[in-house]
């Protein structure tokens, strides 16, 4: 099983910004763990970019060829028309991931171009999100007569 993790614009900085609301913990160090926690059982792999384009390419790129895909589009969530005619597009399942509740945040923030056309969300549990979008995928892969041991 081959899943991708993409990560938007600024959540390379997590560890440093916002620490009240992201954590202090940064996403090469958090990613190191679920390869720890799921390398045997699924192909893990991630991708960051604060480029909107370099995002829909990566879209692109893994949207027929990867089991799933797990999106933290960041501000361009609430923005990118073209991210979401993106996922639209391709046949990889997508789960829209967001580290803060964006639904106590500013009104801006709580509208998502993306979650249309995804398989689902998950929102305001922290880096947690990505290992429990992880799981779903794995679930799903079960459902369907798939064996994969955790």
């Amino acid at each position: 099983m081959k899943i991708i993790i993409i990560n938007g614009p600024n959540l390379n900085l997590l560890g440093k910004r916002e620490p009240s609301i992201y954590g202090n913990q940064s996403f090469e160090q958090f990613f190191e763990s679920l390869q720890k926690q799921f390398g045997s059982a699924i192909e893990l792999s991630y991708f960051q970019s604060n480029s909107e384009g370099a995002i829909i390419d990566k879209i692109h790129e893994v949207g027929f060829s990867h089991d799933g895909i797990i999106l933290n589009g960041g501000a361009y969530s609430h923005t990118s028309i073209a991210i979401a005619d993106a996922i639209a597009a391709v046949e990889t399942p997508v789960v829209e991931v967001h580290i803060s509740n964006v639904y106590a945040r500013e009104t801006f923030r709580q509208h998502s171009y993306f979650s249309a056309s995804c398989k689902g969300v998950i929102v305001g549990l922290g880096l947690q999100g990505y290992t429990l979008a992880i799981l779903s995928f794995i679930l799903g892969h079960r459902a369907q007569g798939g064996n994969i041991q955790v």
